[in-house]
């Protein structure tokens, strides 16, 4: 899937999520990671939903975004409210949706101007 959004020099944007690849303005990454409009912690380390835990969501807190869009892999699964529960102590949304879809709608909130963070599960990380 490709996505096409201009964007400000400096910003990062979600280029595609093809074959296991996100591309990230010109770099392409095979793993889990978070994307933040001006931030970028690659890899992450879960590499399926059933691997996150409250230490990877502590690691997303702390980039401080407004909002999470939580790419669970191919297909859309909920995490343990317990596992999440740390964003929502901190005032921070949750949106959960697949990883294609997350990839998708970071580009269209990110250009908005909004602190979201996409904390991607790349379902097929090595």
């Amino acid at each position: 899937m490709k996505l096409h959004l201009a964007n400000p020099d400096g910003v990062n944007a979600i280029r595609s999520f093809s074959g296991g690849q996100i591309r990230v303005n010109a770099q392409s990454y095979d793993c889990s990671l978070i994307v933040l409009p001006h931030a970028l912690k690659q890899p992450w380390e879960p590499r399926s939903l059933s691997d996150l835990n409250e230490a990877h969501v502590a690691e997303i807190i702390a980039l401080d975004p407004e909002l999470v869009l939580l790419g669970t892999g191919t297909t859309l699964r909920f995490p343990a409210p317990a596992v999440t529960r740390a964003l929502a102590e901190s005032a921070i949304g949750l949106e959960v949706m697949d990883t294609a879809a997350a990839c998708r709608t970071y580009n269209i909130i990110m250009a908005e101007g909004r602190t979201v963070a996409a904390a991607l599960i790349n379902p097929v990380t090595p």
